[in-house]
């Protein structure tokens, strides 16, 4: 369920707010060739099913930086802030990269706001949010987001 603020200010205070989590997504082999396309990394690893049979990890996995960028995909069904003029990405923190997401498997993400801060007029989150791995105990990657929210005139 996502959690709604209804302003930036709102966020002010609530680190330690556990959010999510998600519904699960679907790791199919057409995704990690999308990527692989836009990307330019065809390591074998990821794209080749006939090879990757053979390899480290019994078939294809999904790149890293493809798991990561799904953040941006799982972050609006763990929270909603409303009431703001324009809202900017400013970054990431902590990324680290724990277990392989095979292709076939299912991902989801839950969150936590651990940091709320006013920076340059604006109200500036962190949240940590981390990617699970369906049947797993080993998430996928954890990444602290930045996000930071410019007040309405």
């Amino acid at each position: 369920m996502t959690r709604i603020f209804e302003t930036p200010a709102a966020l002010v205070g609530t680190e330690g707010t556990k959010l999510g989590p998600t519904d699960w997504l679907a790791i199919d082999q057409d995704r990690v060739n999308g990527f692989a396309e836009v990307t330019g990394d065809h390591q074998w690893i990821h794209v080749d099913v006939e090879r990757a049979k053979d390899g480290p990890f019994g078939g294809t996995i999904a790149h890293g930086y493809l798991t990561m960028s799904l953040v941006n995909y799982f972050l609006p069904q763990l929270i909603e802030v409303r009431g703001f003029a324009h809202a900017v990405n400013v970054g990431a923190d902590r990324l680290r990269f724990l277990s392989p997401v095979k292709v076939g498997s299912h991902i989801r993400g839950v969150g936590e706001i651990v940091g709320v801060e006013e920076v340059k007029g604006a109200i500036q989150s962190v949240v940590r949010v981390t990617v699970e791995i369906e049947g797993s105990d080993k998430p996928a990657c954890v990444v602290d987001t930045i996000s930071r929210y410019f007040p309405e005139n």
